[in-house]
Protein backbone atom coordinates (compact mmCIF):
# COMPACT_ATOMS: atom_id res chain seq x y z
CA UNK A 1 0.00 0.00 0.00
CA UNK A 2 3.34 2.48 0.36
CA UNK A 3 3.72 4.39 -3.32
CA UNK A 4 7.39 2.78 -3.59
CA UNK A 5 5.50 -0.62 -3.13
CA UNK A 6 3.66 -2.74 -4.89
CA UNK A 7 1.53 -6.86 -5.64
CA UNK A 8 4.63 -8.38 -7.40
CA UNK A 9 7.06 -7.44 -5.29
CA UNK A 10 5.17 -8.67 -2.05
CA UNK A 11 4.56 -11.77 -4.03
CA UNK A 12 8.03 -12.25 -4.92
CA UNK A 13 8.72 -11.95 -1.66
CA UNK A 14 6.59 -14.48 -0.32
CA UNK A 15 7.90 -16.95 -2.77
CA UNK A 16 11.41 -16.48 -1.90
CA UNK A 17 10.57 -17.23 2.13
CA UNK A 18 8.77 -20.06 1.14
CA UNK A 19 11.67 -22.01 0.14
CA UNK A 20 10.48 -23.65 -2.63
CA UNK A 21 6.83 -24.95 -2.06
CA UNK A 22 4.84 -21.60 -2.34
CA UNK A 23 1.84 -21.51 -5.56
CA UNK A 24 2.77 -18.32 -7.24
CA UNK A 25 -0.60 -17.75 -8.11
CA UNK A 26 -1.92 -17.73 -4.19
CA UNK A 27 0.87 -15.19 -3.62
CA UNK A 28 -0.45 -12.86 -6.41
CA UNK A 29 -3.96 -13.39 -5.56
CA UNK A 30 -3.23 -12.12 -1.45
CA UNK A 31 -1.07 -9.74 -2.35
CA UNK A 32 -3.31 -8.07 -5.15
CA UNK A 33 -6.65 -8.68 -2.81
CA UNK A 34 -5.06 -7.37 0.55
CA UNK A 35 -5.14 -3.93 0.16
CA UNK A 36 -8.42 -3.76 -0.62
CA UNK A 37 -9.00 -6.02 2.73
CA UNK A 38 -7.37 -3.39 4.49
CA UNK A 39 -9.26 -0.59 3.55
CA UNK A 40 -11.97 -3.06 4.73
CA UNK A 41 -10.87 -3.44 7.96
CA UNK A 42 -9.94 0.30 8.69
CA UNK A 43 -14.26 1.02 8.00
CA UNK A 44 -15.13 -1.62 10.74
CA UNK A 45 -12.65 0.95 13.02
CA UNK A 46 -9.06 -0.87 13.30
CA UNK A 47 -7.02 1.96 13.97
CA UNK A 48 -3.73 1.34 12.15
CA UNK A 49 -1.16 3.34 12.73
CA UNK A 50 -0.71 6.33 10.82
CA UNK A 51 2.13 8.91 9.62
CA UNK A 52 2.44 12.36 11.22
CA UNK A 53 0.50 13.43 7.52
CA UNK A 54 -2.10 10.66 8.52
CA UNK A 55 -0.77 8.12 6.11
CA UNK A 56 -0.54 4.53 6.99
CA UNK A 57 2.64 3.73 8.85
CA UNK A 58 4.44 0.97 7.27
CA UNK A 59 6.66 -1.11 9.21
CA UNK A 60 9.77 -3.64 7.69
CA UNK A 61 9.59 -7.05 8.88
CA UNK A 62 11.23 -10.02 8.28
CA UNK A 63 12.50 -11.34 4.68
CA UNK A 64 10.27 -8.61 2.99
CA UNK A 65 11.69 -6.20 1.11
CA UNK A 66 10.25 -3.01 1.53
CA UNK A 67 8.32 -1.94 4.76
CA UNK A 68 4.83 -2.82 4.04
CA UNK A 69 2.85 -4.35 7.06
CA UNK A 70 0.76 -2.18 8.59
CA UNK A 71 0.52 -2.20 12.51
CA UNK A 72 -1.63 -1.35 15.36
CA UNK A 73 0.29 0.33 18.44
CA UNK A 74 3.43 -1.49 17.25
CA UNK A 75 2.68 -4.78 18.72
CA UNK A 76 -1.60 -5.06 18.75
CA UNK A 77 -2.70 -5.19 14.82
CA UNK A 78 -4.07 -9.13 16.01
CA UNK A 79 -6.10 -7.88 18.92
CA UNK A 80 -7.57 -4.75 17.25
CA UNK A 81 -8.20 -7.23 14.28
CA UNK A 82 -10.04 -9.43 16.64
CA UNK A 83 -11.89 -6.61 18.55
CA UNK A 84 -13.21 -4.95 15.68
CA UNK A 85 -14.74 -8.59 13.51
CA UNK A 86 -15.90 -9.41 16.74
CA UNK A 87 -18.19 -5.93 17.35
CA UNK A 88 -19.13 -6.30 13.68
CA UNK A 89 -20.21 -10.06 13.93
CA UNK A 90 -22.44 -9.18 17.75
CA UNK A 91 -24.00 -5.95 15.69
CA UNK A 92 -24.96 -7.92 12.76
CA UNK A 93 -28.49 -9.13 13.37
CA UNK A 94 -28.33 -12.35 10.62
CA UNK A 95 -25.38 -13.68 12.97
CA UNK A 96 -25.88 -16.22 15.66
CA UNK A 97 -23.02 -16.65 18.00
CA UNK A 98 -23.25 -20.18 20.34
CA UNK A 99 -20.60 -19.39 23.16
CA UNK A 100 -19.15 -21.45 25.71
CA UNK A 101 -19.31 -24.58 23.46
CA UNK A 102 -16.61 -27.11 21.75
CA UNK A 103 -17.07 -27.86 18.21
CA UNK A 104 -15.28 -31.93 18.68
CA UNK A 105 -16.81 -33.65 15.15
CA UNK A 106 -18.30 -32.40 11.77
CA UNK A 107 -21.39 -34.77 10.84
CA UNK A 108 -21.45 -36.28 7.69
CA UNK A 109 -24.22 -37.39 5.18
CA UNK A 110 -24.81 -40.33 3.39
CA UNK A 111 -22.89 -38.48 0.10
CA UNK A 112 -20.03 -38.13 2.40
CA UNK A 113 -20.82 -34.16 2.29
CA UNK A 114 -20.27 -32.34 5.49
CA UNK A 115 -24.07 -31.53 7.16
CA UNK A 116 -22.94 -30.18 10.95
CA UNK A 117 -21.28 -30.24 13.79
CA UNK A 118 -21.19 -31.97 16.87
CA UNK A 119 -20.95 -29.72 20.49
CA UNK A 120 -19.93 -30.03 23.59
CA UNK A 121 -21.29 -27.56 26.12
CA UNK A 122 -20.50 -28.67 29.47
CA UNK A 123 -21.51 -32.34 29.68
CA UNK A 124 -24.24 -31.46 27.39
CA UNK A 125 -23.70 -32.86 23.81
CA UNK A 126 -24.98 -30.55 21.06
CA UNK A 127 -25.64 -30.77 17.29
CA UNK A 128 -26.42 -27.80 15.16
CA UNK A 129 -27.02 -28.78 11.29
CA UNK A 130 -25.80 -26.69 8.45
CA UNK A 131 -25.77 -26.30 4.75
CA UNK A 132 -21.90 -25.01 4.53
CA UNK A 133 -19.66 -25.38 7.35
CA UNK A 134 -16.37 -23.20 7.64
CA UNK A 135 -13.47 -24.02 9.99
CA UNK A 136 -11.24 -21.28 11.07
CA UNK A 137 -9.85 -23.04 14.37
CA UNK A 138 -6.42 -22.23 14.24
CA UNK A 139 -3.18 -23.77 14.18
CA UNK A 140 -1.29 -26.48 16.36
CA UNK A 141 1.03 -24.61 18.57
CA UNK A 142 -0.60 -26.20 21.74
CA UNK A 143 0.88 -29.29 20.73
CA UNK A 144 4.57 -27.90 21.70
CA UNK A 145 5.39 -27.40 25.36
CA UNK A 146 6.89 -23.44 24.32
CA UNK A 147 4.41 -22.06 22.24
CA UNK A 148 3.03 -18.62 21.40
CA UNK A 149 -0.37 -19.99 20.53
CA UNK A 150 -3.58 -20.85 23.01
CA UNK A 151 -2.76 -23.74 24.52
CA UNK A 152 -6.20 -24.92 23.20
CA UNK A 153 -5.03 -24.88 19.95
CA UNK A 154 -4.14 -28.48 19.47
CA UNK A 155 -5.54 -29.04 15.53
CA UNK A 156 -8.57 -30.20 16.46
CA UNK A 157 -10.10 -28.85 13.42
CA UNK A 158 -7.53 -30.42 10.82
CA UNK A 159 -8.70 -33.60 12.94
CA UNK A 160 -11.78 -33.40 12.30
CA UNK A 161 -11.55 -32.38 8.45
CA UNK A 162 -9.71 -35.60 8.38
CA UNK A 163 -12.13 -38.12 9.97
CA UNK A 164 -14.29 -36.77 6.77
CA UNK A 165 -11.42 -37.28 4.21
CA UNK A 166 -10.46 -33.99 3.83
CA UNK A 167 -6.81 -33.87 2.06
CA UNK A 168 -4.09 -32.88 4.81
CA UNK A 169 -1.17 -30.91 3.61
CA UNK A 170 2.23 -30.08 4.28
CA UNK A 171 1.88 -30.54 8.46
CA UNK A 172 5.50 -31.06 9.18
CA UNK A 173 5.63 -27.25 7.99
CA UNK A 174 5.19 -25.90 11.42
CA UNK A 175 6.93 -22.20 11.99
CA UNK A 176 9.14 -21.57 15.27
CA UNK A 177 8.83 -17.93 15.99
CA UNK A 178 12.20 -16.70 17.15
CA UNK A 179 11.64 -14.56 19.39
CA UNK A 180 8.92 -15.50 22.32
CA UNK A 181 10.12 -14.15 25.70
CA UNK A 182 11.12 -16.94 27.62
CA UNK A 183 10.12 -16.01 31.38
CA UNK A 184 8.59 -19.41 31.40
CA UNK A 185 5.13 -18.43 30.84
CA UNK A 186 2.50 -20.78 28.87
CA UNK A 187 2.01 -19.31 26.60
CA UNK A 188 4.79 -17.55 25.90
CA UNK A 189 4.52 -14.01 25.38
CA UNK A 190 6.06 -12.78 21.99
CA UNK A 191 8.78 -10.35 21.38
CA UNK A 192 7.10 -9.10 18.13
CA UNK A 193 9.27 -8.96 14.83
CA UNK A 194 8.89 -5.14 14.73
CA UNK A 195 11.05 -4.79 17.80
CA UNK A 196 13.85 -5.89 14.81
CA UNK A 197 12.32 -3.56 12.36
CA UNK A 198 12.73 -0.72 14.66
CA UNK A 199 16.58 -2.06 14.93
CA UNK A 200 16.81 -3.91 18.19
CA UNK A 201 19.57 -6.71 17.57
CA UNK A 202 19.65 -10.60 18.79
CA UNK A 203 22.76 -11.18 20.50
CA UNK A 204 24.54 -14.25 22.90
CA UNK A 205 25.08 -13.84 26.56
CA UNK A 206 28.31 -12.60 25.60
CA UNK A 207 26.45 -9.37 23.92
CA UNK A 208 27.63 -10.78 20.43
CA UNK A 209 25.34 -10.68 17.52
CA UNK A 210 25.10 -14.61 15.64
CA UNK A 211 22.52 -13.87 13.18
CA UNK A 212 21.38 -11.21 10.98
CA UNK A 213 18.00 -9.79 12.65
CA UNK A 214 16.04 -9.81 9.79
CA UNK A 215 17.34 -13.34 7.92
CA UNK A 216 13.88 -15.61 7.23
CA UNK A 217 12.36 -16.81 10.33
CA UNK A 218 13.48 -20.21 10.25
CA UNK A 219 17.12 -19.10 9.98
CA UNK A 220 16.63 -16.68 13.19
CA UNK A 221 15.33 -19.81 15.12
CA UNK A 222 17.50 -22.36 14.07
CA UNK A 223 20.52 -19.78 15.00
CA UNK A 224 19.03 -19.13 18.40
CA UNK A 225 18.06 -22.63 19.19
CA UNK A 226 22.12 -23.18 18.25
CA UNK A 227 23.23 -21.04 20.06
CA UNK A 228 20.93 -21.87 23.68
CA UNK A 229 22.23 -25.45 23.29
CA UNK A 230 25.86 -24.06 23.08
CA UNK A 231 25.06 -22.61 26.82
CA UNK A 232 25.86 -19.05 25.28
CA UNK A 233 22.22 -17.90 25.74
CA UNK A 234 20.12 -15.83 23.40
CA UNK A 235 18.30 -12.27 24.22
CA UNK A 236 16.96 -9.11 22.19
CA UNK A 237 18.52 -5.99 23.11
CA UNK A 238 16.23 -3.11 22.12
CA UNK A 239 17.79 -0.79 24.43
CA UNK A 240 19.33 1.60 22.22
CA UNK A 241 16.75 0.81 18.97
CA UNK A 242 13.03 1.53 21.14
CA UNK A 243 14.85 2.20 24.87
CA UNK A 244 12.25 4.76 26.80
CA UNK A 245 9.55 4.57 23.92
CA UNK A 246 8.65 0.84 24.75
CA UNK A 247 5.11 1.86 27.22
CA UNK A 248 4.14 3.75 24.07
CA UNK A 249 5.41 2.13 21.32
CA UNK A 250 5.30 -1.62 21.91
CA UNK A 251 2.83 -2.16 24.96
CA UNK A 252 2.01 -5.75 24.94
CA UNK A 253 6.08 -6.58 25.15
CA UNK A 254 6.79 -3.40 27.84
CA UNK A 255 3.66 -5.18 29.93
CA UNK A 256 4.74 -8.40 29.85
CA UNK A 257 8.24 -7.87 30.30
CA UNK A 258 7.36 -5.99 33.33
CA UNK A 259 5.03 -8.42 34.79
CA UNK A 260 8.04 -10.57 35.50
CA UNK A 261 10.69 -7.69 36.91
CA UNK A 262 12.07 -7.28 33.98
CA UNK A 263 12.39 -3.70 32.25
CA UNK A 264 13.24 -3.92 28.03
CA UNK A 265 14.03 0.05 28.45
CA UNK A 266 17.08 -1.09 30.24
CA UNK A 267 17.97 -5.28 30.08
CA UNK A 268 18.47 -7.41 27.65
CA UNK A 269 15.08 -9.42 26.94
CA UNK A 270 15.81 -13.26 26.71
CA UNK A 271 14.52 -15.08 24.06
CA UNK A 272 13.62 -18.73 22.94
CA UNK A 273 12.10 -20.29 19.27
CA UNK A 274 8.59 -21.13 20.08
CA UNK A 275 5.98 -23.11 18.01
CA UNK A 276 4.17 -20.26 16.35
CA UNK A 277 2.40 -20.95 13.03
CA UNK A 278 1.04 -23.77 11.31
CA UNK A 279 2.02 -23.34 7.22
CA UNK A 280 0.07 -26.68 6.54
CA UNK A 281 -3.46 -28.04 7.33
CA UNK A 282 -6.37 -28.40 5.40
CA UNK A 283 -6.18 -28.33 1.33
CA UNK A 284 -8.44 -25.72 0.37
CA UNK A 285 -8.74 -23.95 -3.71
CA UNK A 286 -9.06 -20.73 -4.54
CA UNK A 287 -12.51 -20.21 -2.66
CA UNK A 288 -11.60 -21.81 0.88
CA UNK A 289 -13.58 -25.28 -0.52
CA UNK A 290 -11.96 -28.35 1.45
CA UNK A 291 -12.00 -31.55 -0.80
CA UNK A 292 -15.00 -32.99 1.11
CA UNK A 293 -18.30 -31.36 -0.16
CA UNK A 294 -19.78 -28.30 2.02
CA UNK A 295 -16.59 -27.90 3.81
CA UNK A 296 -14.48 -25.10 3.81
CA UNK A 297 -11.15 -23.99 5.64
CA UNK A 298 -10.05 -20.32 6.28
CA UNK A 299 -7.06 -18.90 8.28
CA UNK A 300 -4.19 -21.02 10.05
CA UNK A 301 -6.06 -24.41 9.73
CA UNK A 302 -6.01 -23.93 5.59
CA UNK A 303 -3.55 -24.91 4.03
CA UNK A 304 -4.01 -22.65 0.57
CA UNK A 305 -0.54 -22.94 -0.64
CA UNK A 306 0.41 -19.25 0.43
CA UNK A 307 2.90 -20.12 2.64
CA UNK A 308 5.13 -23.01 1.64
CA UNK A 309 7.91 -24.14 4.27
CA UNK A 310 8.42 -20.73 5.62
CA UNK A 311 5.43 -18.03 5.91
CA UNK A 312 6.52 -14.39 4.93
CA UNK A 313 5.94 -12.48 7.89
CA UNK A 314 2.30 -10.90 9.01
CA UNK A 315 1.19 -12.65 5.76
CA UNK A 316 -0.78 -14.97 8.26
CA UNK A 317 -3.46 -11.61 9.15
CA UNK A 318 -3.63 -11.16 4.98
CA UNK A 319 -4.27 -14.21 4.00
CA UNK A 320 -7.00 -15.11 6.85
CA UNK A 321 -8.55 -11.72 5.31
CA UNK A 322 -8.38 -12.53 1.84
CA UNK A 323 -9.80 -15.74 2.30
CA UNK A 324 -12.48 -15.03 4.67
CA UNK A 325 -13.86 -12.47 2.32
CA UNK A 326 -13.55 -15.29 -0.96
CA UNK A 327 -15.15 -17.70 1.11
CA UNK A 328 -18.16 -15.22 2.08
CA UNK A 329 -18.19 -13.76 -1.79
CA UNK A 330 -18.88 -17.38 -2.69
CA UNK A 331 -21.75 -18.49 -0.08
CA UNK A 332 -23.41 -15.42 -0.41
CA UNK A 333 -24.02 -16.12 -4.07
CA UNK A 334 -25.07 -19.44 -3.93
CA UNK A 335 -27.60 -21.48 -2.59
CA UNK A 336 -26.14 -24.40 -0.46
CA UNK A 337 -29.39 -25.95 0.34
CA UNK A 338 -30.99 -28.21 3.02
CA UNK A 339 -28.75 -30.07 4.50
CA UNK A 340 -29.03 -34.48 4.19
CA UNK A 341 -29.78 -36.23 7.50
CA UNK A 342 -26.37 -36.86 9.54
CA UNK A 343 -25.24 -40.20 9.74
CA UNK A 344 -24.50 -41.67 13.38
CA UNK A 345 -21.66 -39.83 14.53
CA UNK A 346 -19.41 -40.21 18.01
CA UNK A 347 -17.78 -37.77 19.49
CA UNK A 348 -13.67 -38.79 19.51
CA UNK A 349 -12.10 -39.62 22.59
CA UNK A 350 -11.52 -37.36 25.45
CA UNK A 351 -7.48 -36.06 25.88
CA UNK A 352 -6.69 -36.55 29.13
CA UNK A 353 -4.32 -34.13 31.10
CA UNK A 354 -1.56 -36.79 31.18
CA UNK A 355 -1.51 -37.26 27.79
CA UNK A 356 -1.83 -33.42 27.00
CA UNK A 357 1.10 -32.92 29.48
CA UNK A 358 3.31 -35.84 27.59
CA UNK A 359 2.27 -35.20 23.86
CA UNK A 360 3.49 -31.24 24.24
CA UNK A 361 6.68 -32.36 26.39
CA UNK A 362 7.41 -35.45 23.18
CA UNK A 363 6.51 -32.75 20.31
CA UNK A 364 8.91 -29.86 21.87
CA UNK A 365 11.77 -32.51 21.99
CA UNK A 366 11.45 -34.45 18.75
CA UNK A 367 9.41 -32.30 16.32
CA UNK A 368 10.79 -29.13 17.24
CA UNK A 369 13.41 -26.42 15.40
CA UNK A 370 15.96 -29.41 14.56
CA UNK A 371 14.76 -32.99 14.03
CA UNK A 372 15.80 -36.33 13.43
CA UNK A 373 14.89 -39.95 12.10
CA UNK A 374 15.54 -41.45 15.86
CA UNK A 375 13.84 -38.43 17.61
CA UNK A 376 10.52 -38.45 15.05
CA UNK A 377 10.60 -42.41 15.29
CA UNK A 378 10.19 -42.49 18.84
CA UNK A 379 7.55 -39.47 18.99
CA UNK A 380 5.57 -41.39 16.06
CA UNK A 381 5.62 -44.92 18.45
CA UNK A 382 4.43 -42.99 21.36
CA UNK A 383 1.42 -41.50 19.95
CA UNK A 384 0.72 -44.39 18.61
CA UNK A 385 0.73 -45.73 22.22
CA UNK A 386 -1.38 -42.68 23.61
CA UNK A 387 -3.50 -43.95 20.95
CA UNK A 388 -4.11 -47.55 21.80
CA UNK A 389 -3.97 -46.32 25.81
CA UNK A 390 -6.74 -43.49 25.69
CA UNK A 391 -8.16 -43.71 21.79
CA UNK A 392 -7.38 -41.28 19.08
CA UNK A 393 -8.42 -37.74 20.67
CA UNK A 394 -8.14 -35.42 18.02
CA UNK A 395 -4.72 -33.47 19.39
CA UNK A 396 -2.88 -36.67 18.50
CA UNK A 397 -4.23 -37.50 15.60
CA UNK A 398 -2.89 -33.77 14.79
CA UNK A 399 0.44 -34.52 15.67
CA UNK A 400 0.80 -37.78 13.90
CA UNK A 401 0.19 -35.99 10.82
CA UNK A 402 3.05 -33.30 11.69
CA UNK A 403 5.61 -36.40 12.46
CA UNK A 404 4.63 -38.48 10.07
CA UNK A 405 5.37 -36.54 7.24
CA UNK A 406 7.97 -35.02 8.96
CA UNK A 407 9.57 -38.41 8.95
CA UNK A 408 8.80 -38.72 5.39
CA UNK A 409 10.40 -35.66 4.48
CA UNK A 410 14.09 -36.59 4.22
CA UNK A 411 15.55 -32.95 3.54
CA UNK A 412 15.61 -29.88 5.48
CA UNK A 413 13.32 -26.69 3.67
CA UNK A 414 12.44 -24.28 5.52
CA UNK A 415 11.45 -24.69 8.95
CA UNK A 416 11.71 -28.39 8.50
CA UNK A 417 15.38 -28.76 9.52
CA UNK A 418 16.59 -32.05 9.96
CA UNK A 419 20.03 -33.14 11.45
CA UNK A 420 20.59 -36.06 9.43
CA UNK A 421 19.61 -34.73 6.22
CA UNK A 422 20.59 -31.08 6.44
CA UNK A 423 20.68 -30.93 2.53
CA UNK A 424 17.56 -29.86 0.18
CA UNK A 425 15.83 -32.22 -2.47
CA UNK A 426 13.77 -31.10 -5.48
CA UNK A 427 10.81 -29.14 -4.05
CA UNK A 428 7.41 -31.12 -3.42
CA UNK A 429 4.67 -30.92 -1.30
CA UNK A 430 3.13 -33.71 1.25
CA UNK A 431 -0.24 -34.71 1.02
CA UNK A 432 -1.78 -36.92 3.26
CA UNK A 433 -5.11 -38.19 2.43
CA UNK A 434 -5.95 -39.84 6.14
CA UNK A 435 -3.69 -40.25 8.91
CA UNK A 436 -0.55 -42.00 8.98
CA UNK A 437 -0.83 -41.77 4.61
CA UNK A 438 1.73 -39.56 3.16
CA UNK A 439 2.15 -39.41 -0.99
CA UNK A 440 4.41 -36.71 -2.30
CA UNK A 441 3.16 -34.67 -5.56
CA UNK A 442 5.37 -32.28 -7.67
CA UNK A 443 5.17 -28.78 -6.42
Amino acid sequence: MAPEDNPALHAQDTVAAGAGLVDPAIARLIADEGPARVMDLIALGVPFDRTSDGKLAHSLEAAHSRPRVVRVSGDLAGKAIMDALIAAARAAPHVEIVENALAVALLQDANGAACGVLGRRGQEETRLKAGEIVLATGGVGGLYAVTTNPPEAMGRGLAMASRLGALIADPEFVQFHPTAIDVGRDPAPLASEALRGEGAHIVNGKGEAFVSDLAPRDVVARAIHLERAAGRGAFLDARAAVGRRFPEIFPTVFAACMEVGLDPRTSLIPIAPAAHYHMGGIVTDVWGRTTVERLSAIGECASTGAHGANRLASNSLLEAVVFAHRVADRLRNSSAGEPLPASPASAPPAFTQAARAELRRLMQSHAGVVRDAAGLTTALDRIDGLCKEGGAASPLVAARFIVSAALARTESRGAHFRSDYPNARDPIRTFLAHEGAVTAAAA
